[in-house]
């Protein structure tokens, strides 16, 4: 498999392995609240076990470091590479996503036990890596971060349905409100778009290339739930003329009437988060919200969603709030390749480009998101109908 990313070289083993030790340890740390019961839950098809993400994300060094690159090296159970691979067709075949909830053996502790195998043979081949060893590996840990963020909405997503609404961690804090938004004059006229330095980067986030933006302004902080409250209080959720047509068609299949994990008990709203379930704080940015609900509420706002262009080119300004840390902010823009865009070699070329249709970008990042994972130029990206996400919106309008 050739180089497939920038990342750290074989000068830098000794701290590689160090980043590696902590990135693992804090997927450890993140599931230290959960008991094997909880591990094993899949609430739904877009949701995994956070075993599962432990034992995949494990998985993926085995796979693609450990296998090729350290002789001698045996793997830990070679049915593991048929229940652990998520969506790499030319990695071999796999268990259906669906029905990851109903792999209960593996146990928890087998999948610990497989993790600190993996650890201990990873170790071994950090001691003196290649160039195309650290970039993979700095690859892995990039994708077991996402996957950190995963274990935590999926989590979230399974204790909502328990009808008890337990806490993940009831010391959990929200991040501080941003108090009240005004409006931004954006740059426009042609800017530089996409990522090309030095460091680690998607190939998603690349090749960097130009675009030109007509005048336009960007809202310094996100939608706060007051101002959500307010669009439910007038109607939003029942106006047809505010929705797209596959919006309003979800919104009545699903029932919205509210962002997820909103529930009203006697007469008071409350939000259900990872410190469970509490009055709605009507300061805090909005989130929950797919990218119909956010479309119809900036059409209500008489406003609209950025362009994901629009977002990176604004994201340094003086004044702009909430980038990151808070919630992920749906743009306006599909999930398409950049011009000259190319996938990376080998299976990992799976990992961004096969998904770059019927899906919409997010920017920014999450107070799920690992703390240094995202940069101005990171794309996420999600159907539009995707809710469970710590989503969130950020308006824009033209400059006439």
């Amino acid at each position: 498999m050739n180089v497939i990313a920038p990342g750290l070289s074989n000068s830098v083993g000794s701290p590689l392995a160090e980043r590696y030790r902590a990135v693992r340890g804090r997927t450890d740390a993140l599931a230290a609240p959960l008991s094997p019961e909880d591990q094993v839950v899949q609430s739904m098809p877009d949701a995994s076990p956070a075993k599962w993400h432990r034992a995949h994300t494990t998985w993926f060094f085995e796979t693609f470091l450990l296998r090729p690159h350290l002789p001698g090296y045996r793997p830990v159970r070679e049915d593991y590479a048929f229940l652990f691979n998520s969506y790499y067709e030319a990695a071999g075949p796999r268990h259906a996503r669906p029905h990851r909830g109903m792999v209960t053996r593996p146990s928890s502790g087998e999948v610990a036990e497989y993790r600190s195998a993996v650890d201990a043979a990873m170790a071994e081949l950090l001691q003196a890596p290649s160039d195309e060893v650290a970039s993979l590996t700095e690859l892995g840990l990039r994708h077991e971060e996402q996957h950190q963020e995963l274990l935590l909405t999926d989590v979230l997503h399974a204790f909502s349905c328990n009808p008890l609404r337990p806490a993940y961690d009831p010391r959990w804090q929200e991040p501080p409100a941003a108090g009240a938004s005004v409006m931004l004059d954006g740059p426009d006229g042609v800017r530089p778009i996409g990522y090309d330095g030095p460091e680690f980067a998607f190939d998603n986030e690349t090749p960097r290339h130009r675009t030109f933006l007509e005048p336009y302004r960007i809202a310094s902080a996100l939608v706060t739930n007051a101002e959500w409250l307010a669009f439910m209080a007038d109607g939003g959720y029942g106006d047809p003329l505010l929705w797209m047509s596959e919006g309003w068609a979800a919104r009545q299949a699903e029932g919205w009437d509210a962002p997820l994990y909103w529930e009203q008990r006697d007469g008071q709203w409350m939000g259900f988060g990872l410190g469970g379930l509490r009055p709605l704080d009507p300061r805090q940015a909005v989130r929950h919200i797919s990218w119909y609900e956010a479309d119809a509420f900036a059409r209500w706002a008489g406003k609209r969603l950025p362009t994901e262009q629009e977002w990176e080119a604004s994201s340094t300004l003086p004044g702009l709030r909430q980038r990151d840390g808070v919630a992920w902010q749906w743009t306006g823009s599909a999930y398409r390749p950049y011009p000259g865009f190319t996938p990376w070699a080998g299976a990992v070329g799976e990992y961004n480009g096969k998904f770059m249709i019927s899906q919409m970008v997010l920017r920014g990042g999450s107070l799920a998101t690992p703390p240094g994972h995202t940069r101005c130029s990171y794309r996420n990206f999600f159907p539009p109908g995707a809710r469970w996400q710590f989503s969130g919106l950020r308006l824009a309008e033209d400059a006439a």
